[in-house]
């Protein structure tokens, strides 16, 4: 008998679960491969939803939990959970001894995983390399690019642009995003068949999903650690004054978290909104029924420039933490100006609903990545010609 192929995918926030589950699927049910899955991060923490209770819900196995969060939220707790991070996972991949390490996006603690399996001649896949932000994400975008040896990207732009950093073209392959795959299935049942509130608890106003409702979904932009509780002012002054039912989740644990968080807990103790009810955390599929039967997410999410484009979610992206990344017709780019929040949300609102764009692909990503993580020759490195 063949003897599998250990996959090690390493998991470290409630985002890149989303990202990445139909792919753990796929690698999971794949005959020829084993997934070895690790959890890390703020994934493990109660405070930002406990993903990890959802990854385990969903029939997964953990081979390893790694917890390396440091208090503080800032840019130097920042930089000491990356290096905690790099200690950690290096035990647990001398121990696990996988064929490959998986690892995901741009997340800052994301290049802990890349470091740890490069300095240890793991071969290295990467998702969602060559994309553009132009804030501290894309540096550990592109970092992490570099350190792998084999690429998923979500759109020929990203292709082109990992291929011109000097990757090998027969290693970078546009399989669309995993997260579409999500989506895909809830274009098919779009029904919202369960109560938000009655499910998830959350703090604030109770009201009913049947009712027309926004989501906001607003996190601190690293290179902006200082603006972020005055950015965030901003928006909770317009959901205000528009009165209408609002669903808003929590910030990911970035530097400047605090600063969001703290505004939003004191907003809510000094106005107590009865139309906003604040949640930490949403299964992947309930999440996207409730965006896709929401009226308009609010916000700088990349799901809003993602799986709200192939779904056709009307979206007011605010700010710069997406700034060049592709967009569909979906969404509105506004600055950090309350007019001009108010204004986009209101001609979203007012517009019919958006076509649906595969500018991230079809929804049939996690099986092509794990088709080709189990016949493609994994090699460590590259052999770089000059």
């Amino acid at each position: 008998m063949t003897k599998k192929r250990k996959i090690c995918a390493v998991i470290t926030a409630r985002p890149s679960y989303s990202r990445v589950k139909t792919a753990l699927q796929a690698i999971k049910d794949h005959p020829a491969l084993e997934l070895q899955l690790v959890v890390a991060g703020s994934a493990l923490l109660d405070r930002y939803g406990t993903a990890v209770n959802f990854i385990e819900r969903d029939g997964f196995t953990i081979n390893e939990k790694v917890f390396i969060v440091l208090e503080g939220e800032n840019k130097t707790a920042m930089a000491k959970t990356t290096g905690l991070g790099v200690m950690e996972l290096a035990n647990v991949f001398y121990n696990l001894q996988p064929d490959a390490v998986l690892t995901i996006a741009d997340r800052f603690e994301t290049i802990a995983t890349s470091i740890a399996a490069a300095y240890q001649n793991i071969p290295l896949i990467h998702l969602q390399g060559g994309e553009v932000t132009g804030n501290i994400d894309e540096k550990v975008r592109h970092a992490n690019t570099k350190l792998a040896d084999l690429h998923f990207v979500t759109s020929e732009d990203a292709r082109e642009r990992v291929i011109k950093m000097g990757e090998d073209e027969d290693y970078v392959f546009n399989t669309g995003c995993p997260s579409i795959d999500l989506a895909a299935e809830i274009v098919r049942n779009p029904k919202l068949d369960f109560d938000p509130i009655e499910k998830y608890g959350g703090v604030g106003g109770t009201f009913s999903a049947d009712q027309d409702y926004l989501v906001v979904m607003q996190h601190p932009v690293t290179t902006e650690y200082d603006e972020a509780k005055r950015d965030v002012q901003k928006t909770l002054t317009v959901i205000d004054a528009l009165q209408i039912p609002t669903f808003w989740f929590w910030p990911n644990v970035d530097a400047g978290a605090d600063g969001t968080s703290n505004a939003i807990r004191s907003y809510r103790e000094e106005h107590n909104p009865k139309h906003i009810r604040f949640f930490k955390n949403m299964e992947p599929f309930d999440f996207l029924k409730l965006l896709i039967n929401s009226k308009c997410l609010i916000g700088n999410s990349s799901v809003g420039i993602r799986e709200c484009s192939f779904m056709g979610v009307p979206v007011v992206n605010i700010g710069t933490r997406q700034n060049r990344r592709l967009r569909g017709t979906n969404v509105i780019d506004v600055p950090y100006d309350s007019d001009l929040i108010k204004k986009a949300i209101e001609q979203q609102l007012d517009t019919p609903r958006n076509e649906r764009s595969e500018i991230y692909g079809a929804g049939k990503s996690g099986k092509k990545i794990a088709d080709i993580i189990a016949n493609i020759e994994l090699r460590f490195h590259k052999t770089i010609t000059y």
